[in-house]
């Protein structure tokens, strides 16, 4: 496999912490983006809340999918979420982690900086999609921080601030304004 990882960008953090508007922002701004596997994957027997199981699989099958397919573009690639989200999520829910998911998060590698959104508050909300507490989102950004930390990456704590302010702080420190 090809070494990508200096130009591909993890975003992540526990749900309702502005990632996901942060990915669009950047999409409109003119960068290659990988979208969220959870919410792209939520649907028939693989609801989170029923196989978690199976959930997992679904969601490391996607985020190595998105690093494959990141390959073929030649610039920077912003990711919603990585391969080790998988780990994270696994250990979150008192899961067994597979052998292969440990080798998949060392092999499926990202810019060594890992842009992770503390939990806020202010801007957390539920839906259909997105059935967490803002307790249960504060422990996700932590099992996040062990996971990212263990696999050797920095992390680079966004701030707390408008989409704006964050697409120019993420765009600032990847080294690409």
């Amino acid at each position: 496999m090809q070494n990508n990882s200096d130009r591909f960008f993890v975003l992540t953090g526990g749900p309702g912490s502005g990632k996901t508007t942060l990915i669009e922002a950047l999409r409109r701004a003119g960068f290659a983006t990988a979208v969220e596997a959870g919410r792209a994957i939520i649907g028939g027997t693989a609801l989170p809340w029923h196989d978690r199981a199976l959930f997992a699989e679904l969601m490391l099958s996607w985020e190595m999918r998105s690093h494959q397919v990141a390959c073929e573009h030649p610039g920077p690639v912003f990711f919603d979420r990585g391969v080790p989200d998988t780990l994270g999520y696994l250990r979150l829910t008192d899961l067994r982690v597979p052998e292969h998911v440990m080798h998949a998060a060392e092999r499926f590698r990202y810019a060594g900086r890992v842009f992770i959104a503390p939990p806020w508050p202010d801007i957390f909300t539920q839906d259909a999609e997105r059935k967490q507490t803002l307790d249960e989102a504060e422990r996700t950004y932590h099992a996040l921080v062990g996971v990212y930390s263990e696999l050797g990456y920095e992390l680079v704590p966004l701030p707390l601030a408008p989409v704006e302010v964050r697409v120019r702080y993420v765009l600032a420190e990847a080294g690409l304004r």
